[in-house]
């Protein structure tokens, strides 16, 4: 069984950077894809950024989010980081990273990390 463990969230001013990381444990399958999604008060959890074993990079396509957001894997693909730049008040949610193998695609989500935007 796949463990997540992030990490990385905090309080930070408008403006500013923050670096989530998402520690993969356990068997992971060699095609799979790890992500970030993240869940505001009051709203549906909403994706951010994947990446595929193979680098393969995917971001929302919400606006808000454009070119603020970095999504990358290190060598050994079991850690997934999420780099955001430029933060703005309303990127304040809990931050969920995920695993899902290609086959069979059962997604495990980490425990969630908490992003406050605020000054």
């Amino acid at each position: 069984q796949v463990q997540l463990v992030e990490s990385g969230g905090g309080l930070v001013q408008p403006g500013g950077s923050l670096r989530l990381s998402c520690q993969a444990s356990g068997s992971l399958a060699n095609n799979n894809v790890m992500g970030w999604y993240r869940q505001a008060p009051g709203k549906q959890r909403e994706l951010v950024a994947t990446v595929s074993s193979k680098n393969i990079t995917n971001y929302s396509d919400a606006e808000s989010q454009k070119g603020r957001f970095t999504a990358s894997r290190d060598n050994t693909k079991t850690t997934v980081w999420l780099q955001m730049t430029s933060l703005k008040v309303e990127d304040t949610a809990v931050y969920y990273c995920y695993y899902q193998p290609f086959f069979p695609p059962n997604r495990i989500w980490g425990q969630g990390t908490q992003v406050t935007v605020s000054s």
